[in-house]
């Protein structure tokens, strides 16, 4: 038989919005040196917060790591809730 796992959400949730964080900044870094500017576009129209500015940049970070938290944090949860016996 398999051992049911649990997996502990907020350790998930606070990696995955750290890493989103993280992926904004280098997006943001590389556009504004001119690469990967049809990326920022994009993320421009997904991320209400985020545009080209330093505060953009910052705002676009919260919005991305409040919402992969949250988003994987539920899916941890749900996850768990549905492999315990």
């Amino acid at each position: 038989m398999s051992k049911n796992i649990k997996m502990k959400a907020r350790r998930f949730a606070v990696a995955f919005a750290a890493w989103s964080a993280l992926v904004m900044l280098i997006v943001w870094v590389l556009a504004q040196g001119g690469f990967y500017t049809s990326a920022a576009g994009q993320m421009m129209k997904w991320h209400m917060f985020f545009d080209m500015s330093f505060m953009g940049l910052i705002g676009g970070m919260i919005e991305a790591a409040v919402m992969s938290f949250a988003g994987v944090y539920l899916f941890v949860f749900v996850y768990n809730v549905l492999n315990s016996k």
